[in-house]
């Protein structure tokens, strides 16, 4: 992977506009669409110690992939984290960047390894560095999902690798070179960082987990058991939420995925943690809308995010961030 670029802040730690700008449109990809593939949500003044991403809320369908798949848009929705950049946007207001997809997840998975993928869908065979031999790729779900969330092929025939490679080197890399440079701002400021990754799951996916008799799981934490964030930060977001009435488990059934791993070193100052919410709080999870109540747990979320942020600038002492 290329070099992370330039941290793009001004003089006060604040995101340059400019250099977001230059961001979007080196990272624009090379697909029959007019929007680039993700963007920056950044604050007035950045002066919190850590970085949101929504790697799986992209809704924005390139032409080409469209006339790949063999599913109707809805169907291709399934595997979407429907409205999770609105429900954490609120960060932004808070003095902290959203990095956000904009492509969909079921186009290209950017919570996997560069190159996992299933040589089952393509017309030619795989190089040597590309994983094909990972529980996620068996089940359908690598880089380029074979399957939707419900378990529904995507594509009408084979792909080819020179195109799928197009969308890894223009929208996998410069995403996550992005969220590098995002991390690596804040830690070069403050001496630590957390990075906060936002996901929703199926009302259905803690149910093998947790007895339906205790209720319903409304959140799962994910910090790799301890390995990709400091406990005492994982507690104070576990807790926050509690106060709220919301059941939160940790690590069961989602530890953290690539990204989680990838940027979670607590010993270097480096905290990820995973945030899975509870679709079934704040939309229908059939007709993929929001319900009523996405307007209060959007609330609760902004309650936790006000909360969070003075601790962790206390915690890290970022006293440079704003500063000079």
């Amino acid at each position: 992977m290329s070099e992370a670029p330039a941290a793009p802040l001004d003089s006060r730690g604040g995101l340059k506009d400019s250099d977001v700008q230059t961001e979007f449109n080196r990272n624009r990809p090379l697909v029959q669409s007019p929007s680039p593939p993700f963007e920056i949500l950044a604050p007035a003044e950045w002066t919190a110690p850590a970085v949101f991403n929504s790697p799986h809320s992209g809704r924005e369908f390139p032409d080409d992939f469209l006339r790949q798949t063999r599913l109707p848009l809805k169907s291709l929705r399934k595997s979407e984290d429907c409205f999770v950049d609105e429900l954490f946007g609120s960060c932004v207001d808070h003095g902290a960047p959203l990095l956000r997809a904009l492509v969909p997840r079921s186009y290209i998975d950017l919570n996997r390894e560069p190159y996992e993928l299933d040589p089952r869908m393509f017309s030619s065979e795989l190089p040597g560095y590309a994983n094909t031999g990972s529980p996620r790729v068996a089940g359908g779900l690598g880089t380029i999902p074979r399957i939707v969330s419900e378990g529904e092929d995507i594509y009408r025939g084979r792909l080819d690798f020179a195109e799928v490679r197009k969308r890894i080197e223009h929208i996998y890399i410069p995403y996550h070179r992005t969220l590098s440079a995002l991390t690596n701002a804040v830690l070069s400021k403050a001496g630590e960082v957390l990075l906060i990754d936002c996901h929703s799951m199926p009302a259905s996916a803690t149910a093998h987990v947790a007895p339906a008799s205790a209720g319903m799981v409304d959140v799962v934490l994910g910090d790799r058991f301890g390995a990709s964030c400091a406990e005492d930060i994982s507690a104070f977001i576990e807790t926050r939420l509690e106060r709220h009435g919301l059941r939160v488990l940790r690590n069961k059934p989602y530890a953290g995925g690539f990204i989680t791993q990838n940027h979670g070193a607590p010993h270097r100052g480096q905290h990820a943690l995973q945030i899975e919410i509870n679709r079934s709080l704040y939309m229908n999870e059939a007709t993929l809308e929001k319900t009523r109540d996405f307007q209060n747990l959007s609330e609760v979320i902004e309650d936790v995010v006000k909360a969070l942020l003075p601790y962790l600038e206390e915690r890290f002492n970022p006293s440079q961030l704003a500063a000079e």
